[in-house]
């Protein structure tokens, strides 16, 4: 049997292939016995089941040993975004895996003390139609209205109604929160979230943000604008990092609009955003390995081959950050939310967390500053101790913060309502 330290390299490779979808590598490292159980295309199918839910990895943890009879255990718990993950991978022969498990855990959500369950009740409701109609819910305070309503819109990613990150569920906070105050709140789930598995490669290859987030924020605009017990002339907008980059384009597609929220919004753009996150990481812990250096060092080349124009006329996916589908990330670039925000009439309000990392107070926050300080219907807020996913915390952001269970502010909640009222 191998020793320990190199089990838990074997181990570190394997889930390195799974993450990285080398499911070819990945079954390679299994013995016969396993290989006969569990073929290559079972694992795969496996692991995107498993994994398709959980959302982005946000930490993996130190891994344990434990033996049991002839066997060793390698197990590795995975924090991603909508769920814990724990590995177990089994050895048995010489460095070969003869079994192998994933055990998924979610935590339980614990309402912050702002929430009065007794004064609203939610209702599920449909956003949309067709192919791509969306499972949502809809807050409502008691009594007999009309009342203020707020459409909330996800950040990046498959995102769920509850905007779940971790244990924390921000779009939740935020609807029970409002709701308490007499403000009706509607969240759904994002359309790459709902249809992950029904949308095909080349519906991923030419998505942009207009099928993946703004038609159906302009569905469920629509929605709650025809809904009883809602004052029409008082729809908002509430978008969150992301959705808040968008919501300038929303807002501009349907006039209507009272307002729009804008939670951590970027004024950069996201080439940009990525390597100044990239570099942020990379420097957490006082020292860049060299294998980071490498990324980091590809990175700066791909964004700075982004300034020139004729580059940019026959790009490929491999020549952007993250390989990102080339018409996503050409739609983002020929639509400037610092630009198109400054041609709204409604009102707007901008919120900033002092300790975000990923949207920068002194960048992206300055810039919507910039862009609006002509505009007398623009507020500002910036909140010194919250991070990007508007929770308190102390000392350098991180992504493992993320993992910590927490609530959206009060304070956030109290602005909200002031402004909307």
């Amino acid at each position: 049997m191998n020793s320990e330290k190199d089990l838990k390299k074997i181990a570190q490779d394997f889930m390195g292939e799974l993450l990285q979808g080398d499911f070819t590598s990945a079954w390679s490292r299994f013995d016969e016995d396993m290989k006969n159980a569990l073929n290559q295309e079972q694992l795969e199918e496996a692991w995107i089941n498993t994994l398709a839910p959980a959302g982005a990895l946000l930490q993996q943890n130190e891994m344990d040993i434990t033996e049991m009879d002839d066997y060793k255990i390698v197990s590795i718990h995975y924090g991603f975004q909508r769920a814990v993950i724990e590995v177990k991978i089994v050895f048995k022969k010489e460095g070969k895996i003869s079994g192998l498990n994933f055990i998924p855990t979610t935590t339980e959500y614990h309402p912050p003390d702002y929430v009065d369950p007794s004064s609203f009740r939610e209702m599920e409701v449909t956003v949309g139609e067709g192919k791509w109609a969306l499972p949502g819910t809809l807050s409502m305070p008691a009594g007999p209205g009309p009342f203020p309503g707020v459409v909330l819109v996800h950040g990046s990613g498959p995102n769920d109604q509850d905007e779940t990150i971790g244990p924390n569920k921000i779009f939740r906070d935020l609807a029970g929160g409002l709701a308490s105050k007499g403000i009706a709140v509607l969240r759904y789930n994002k359309r790459t979230f709902q249809y992950a598995k029904e949308l095909t490669a080349q519906e991923v290859e030419d998505i942009t943000v207009k099928e993946e987030v703004i038609d159906d924020a302009l569905a469920a605009i629509h929605l709650l604008r025809h809904t009883e017990k809602i004052d029409p002339q008082r729809v908002f907008l509430s978008g969150h990092s992301l959705g808040a980059t968008l919501a300038p384009r929303i807002g501009r597609e349907d006039n209507n609009l009272a307002g729009i929220i804008l939670m951590a919004g970027i004024t950069r753009s996201l080439e940009e955003t990525i390597l100044d996150q990239y570099t942020y990481l990379y420097n957490l812990k006082g020292e860049i390995s060299k294998k980071e250096q490498v990324e980091l060092d590809d990175l700066k080349e791909k964004v700075e081959k982004l300034k020139d124009p004729e580059f940019v006329k026959n790009i490929t996916r491999q020549d952007l950050p993250l390989e990102m589908p080339v018409n996503y990330w050409k739609d983002l670039r020929e639509h400037d939310p610092s630009s198109i925000i400054k041609s709204l009439d409604m009102d707007i309000l901008v919120l900033q967390g002092g300790r975000d990392y990923q949207v920068l107070e002194s960048v992206d926050f300055k810039g919507w500053r910039e862009a609006l300080k002509n505009k007398d219907n623009a507020s500002f807020q910036v909140f010194p101790a919250l991070n990007h996913l508007f929770i308190a915390g102390e000392g350098k952001s991180t992504p493992q913060e993320y993992l910590v269970e927490g609530h959206v502010d009060k304070e956030v909640i109290d602005c909200m309502v002031e402004w909307i009222n």
